[in-house]
């Protein structure tokens, strides 16, 4: 099938199936004369795995080493995926029944525990996903905790120096816009910063900022820096990770 009718059916957008084919994660078996993109049966069970990956948060870069290891089981990694989201249901499940009783709490219907006004809310590692970690392993972690290690005691300061100093900076301005000139510069310098250590991909440099907010600890060690800083350094990185896309 050509590649409008692959998106019509997978629910995605053309855009998204030429950029999976620009970076290699998702190349049609062919072309026709015209030159449009042919997907066989076989690109669509791959698309369909990558967007089981990319429904639990999983990177692109991280999916496509994934996927091109020569190890890959599609029947393992399906049921890593089946596992993954049977707990992400009995987590929103929870939240569910939480904002449901905190209706009844707000009319005054039922009284709510303070325990019990956070049921559902687990800010933990998800045992399934840390389990497909290991599986599939970590790069970008072991790149990092590789290249530190080899750092000289200097080096190793000066990088402590060099993160302390961009937090400031970015504490600075963290009241202006996300995506003002002045942000997107200030937030490149993280973005290099990190890469500087292991490799970040855009998408998890968005998913980094994400959790900055999601995470209270994250949260709490960042806007030490000053009040607010965590929301708006997920913002301006994730404008940055979305203008950067090739």
């Amino acid at each position: 099938m050509k590649v409008k009718e692959l998106a019509e059916i997978a629910g995605i957008s053309v855009r998204t199936l030429h950029h999976y084919d620009e970076i290699g994660l998702l190349t049609p078996a062919q072309k026709n004369a015209s030159g449009y993109r042919i997907y066989s049966e076989k690109d669509l069970s791959r698309l369909q795995q990558i967007l089981f990956f990319r429904e639990l948060d999983f990177p692109l870069k991280k999916i496509k080493e994934i996927m091109n290891r020569p190890d890959f089981d599609r029947e393992e990694a399906l049921l890593m995926h089946r596992k993954m989201l049977e707990e992400k249901r009995r987590r929103l499940d929870q939240m569910i029944r939480t904002i449901d009783r905190t209706i009844q709490n707000e009319k005054g219907e039922i009284t709510m525990s303070d325990k019990e006004k956070f049921a559902g809310f687990d800010f933990s590692h998800n045992p399934y996903e840390q389990e497909a970690r290991k599986r599939w392993g970590d790069k970008a972690v072991d790149e990092s905790n590789h290249k530190i290690g080899r750092m000289s005691h200097e080096q190793q300061k000066a990088l402590g120096e060099e993160f302390d100093r961009i937090y400031k900076d970015l504490a600075a301005i963290r009241h202006s816009s996300p995506d003002s000139e002045e942000a997107q510069v200030a937030i490149k310098v993280w973005y290099d910063y990190l890469n500087k250590i292991g490799h970040y991909s855009l998408d998890a440099f968005k998913g980094l900022g994400q959790m900055y907010v999601a995470d209270e600890r994250f949260t709490k060690n960042i806007d030490q820096y000053g009040e607010g800083l965590a929301v708006f350094m997920r913002d301006a990185m994730a404008v940055y990770a979305d203008r950067n896309q090739k």
